[in-house]
């Protein structure tokens, strides 16, 4: 069911924003212990009420695992694995991969893992960009097929002929997951990630308020909303944050595993929010390329997610629990959202 509902605008005190790399926070009721690193092919962002010590802890548990995971560095367990089509895996990427694959059922294939090879041809991972021919395509798409892919669930790995993964839908949620639960284990109550516009949050504020977490707005025109979370990550896929145009017409990066092409489900931008990293980074991509329709109706059958649906004409659509913590920014400041009930 969904009705629709105004939605007052809130005073921002601190926003970071989701969907691309840059934060802006104002107002703190302690000072924060911060860093910022490189990993994972994006700009990321650390902030920690604690010993400085657990910012070095964090850096450490995101570069072991970019070590493991990364698709392209040579010296990979994922490289490795695609390259000899078999292998052994560490226990960190084993408990990866089996929450990948049940994500990619979860989702009736929407997520697929095994996408690698179709994304690449695009140059979404090269950035040699180009549109390939139908031929190509259907001929790549031969190979993609995450029940293809044979897992023991501890380490033994290995792949259909022709095939080749990515857990990079995935492995920045995991990260931010990881990170909070190391801080969580060392005593820490309020925290703050940016993992390249992941946003996680531990807890709440110092001052016991929520965080408020900025998204992006999908036409790059400053931001779309605020979201009030504690202790829950807040994780946003859109068609701005990596796309090229050719012959007037724009291409993005999220590529629906159907067609081999960049999804056209009428969604412009998904965020997820929940307390599991790797579902709502999982989702974020899954439920752009199922629609509206498919995303709700997924959302209606589950009980740990909630989601803001941006559509191609500007839209804006809430799950219920969110109505109440969600605020309209900029361009969309005084829209009606459609708030999505469960049946």
């Amino acid at each position: 069911m969904q009705t629709k509902i105004k939605i007052i605008p809130i005073i921002l005190i601190t926003l970071f924003l989701t969907g691309c790399g840059s934060t802006q926070n104002t107002v703190q009721a302690e000072e924060a212990q911060t860093a910022t690193i490189f990993a994972m092919d994006t700009v990321m962002e650390l902030s920690v009420y604690g010993s400085e010590t657990l910012l070095d802890g964090a850096e450490s548990i995101i570069l072991a695992l970019e070590r493991e995971l990364s698709v392209t560095d040579a010296e990979s367990e994922i490289y490795a694995v695609n390259r000899d089509g078999a292998g052994s895996v560490s226990a960190d990427t084993a408990e990866l991969l089996n929450r990948a694959l049940e994500l990619c059922a979860r989702t009736d294939g929407a997520l697929d893992i095994s996408i690698y090879p179709v994304v690449r041809t695009w140059g979404f991972t090269t950035g040699e960009y180009r549109v390939p021919d139908s031929e190509e395509l259907r001929a790549l798409l031969e190979c993609v097929d995450y029940t293809r892919i044979s897992f023991d669930g501890e380490s033994a790995l290995s792949l259909a002929e022709g095939m080749e993964i990515d857990l990079g839908s995935v492995a920045k949620g995991y990260a931010s997951s990881r990170v909070i639960q190391y801080w969580k284990n060392n005593g820490v109550t309020s925290a703050l990630l940016n993992l390249g516009g992941n946003v996680h949050a531990l807890g709440t504020k110092p001052d016991g308020s929520a965080w408020r977490v900025a998204i992006a707005d999908p036409e790059q025109n400053g931001y779309l909303g605020v979201l009030e979370v504690v202790d829950q990550a807040v994780i946003t896929s859109g068609g701005y944050e990596r796309y090229f145009e050719q012959d007037g017409k724009t291409y993005w990066h999220i590529i629906d595993p159907d067609t081999g092409c960049p999804a056209e489900s009428g969604l412009i931008s998904v965020t997820v929010v929940g307390s599991d990293g790797v579902l709502c980074d999982a989702l974020s991509t899954s439920l752009f390329v199922m629609g509206l329709d498919g995303a709700s109706a997924l959302w209606n059958e589950s009980d740990d997610f909630e989601a803001v649906f941006v559509t191609s004409d500007d839209a804006v659509y809430v799950t219920e629990g969110l109505a109440d913590n969600f605020s309209p920014l900029g361009d969309y400041e005084g829209q009606e959202a459609t708030v999505i009930y469960r049946a």
